[in-house]
């Protein structure tokens, strides 16, 4: 498929992985909010519901056709499809002060009605054991971790990010990364999640892109 030359110019070094995003509605304005942003590509893990599906289609406003999309990749072929280098962060609803082991058996979703323990999850501890889940820092979403390339996972509200998305962030070097929100209100919904990230992930990379440019210019000394 060949996209709008000029969404292409205008792409970051900025990609978006998708994790278990089930609800069409979601997945077609997280598209929209990628291709809205600038992202480099989208990658959807086996378990999203298909991007081209009628309703994903709807909510996604043309959104298919401005951002390159992968659909149905196992978490061993994510790597392959990321530049070289990129680091990998995920969206959490975690406090970055929390226990580490507290954060990962709550899934790190970006969106959770109520937050699940490990028995909450059966899948993902059968197939990969409580051990298997890394800990990872985390810190406020406004803080500094956009650094080209990087790449931002975005969980589904019925399950939260998957063992392997954790293990591919602390691969990488990755945060977890957490939007504030005031007490007695739980989560985001994933979709809302994923723009602000985005744009947030959007502003530090443009910032630092200009950072370089203007030490270019400065003369040099005689």
């Amino acid at each position: 498929m060949s996209y709008p030359a000029a969404q292409l110019a205008s792409s970051l070094p900025l990609l978006l992985i998708c994790d278990n995003i089930r609800d069409p509605g979601n997945l077609g304005t997280i598209l929209r909010s990628a291709a809205g942003a600038g992202c480099q590509k989208v990658l959807l893990t086996k378990g999203c519901v298909d991007p081209w599906e009628p309703k994903v289609l709807r909510a996604g406003m043309g959104a298919h056709f401005r951002v390159p999309i992968m659909a149905s990749l196992d978490w061993e072929s994510v790597p392959t499809n990321l530049p070289a280098g990129t680091r990998v962060c995920v969206a959490d609803n975690n406090a970055p002060d929390a226990a580490a082991g507290t954060a990962a058996s709550a899934a790190a979703s970006p969106k959770a009605p109520v937050k699940p323990s490990p028995q909450a999850a059966p899948e993902h501890q059968d197939e990969e054991g409580a051990a298997a889940i890394p800990e990872l820092a985390a810190q406020h979403y406004y803080e500094d971790w956009a650094r080209a390339p990087v790449a931002v996972v975005i969980g589904g509200e019925t399950h939260g990010l998957s063992p392997a998305a954790l293990q591919l962030a602390a691969s990488t070097g990755g945060k977890r990364l957490l939007i504030p929100v005031v007490p007695g209100v739980d989560s985001l919904n994933s979709a809302i999640a994923a723009g602000i990230v985005l744009f947030e992930g959007k502003r530090q990379l443009l910032w630092r892109h200009k950072q370089e440019d203007d030490r270019e210019k400065l003369p040099v000394p005689g």
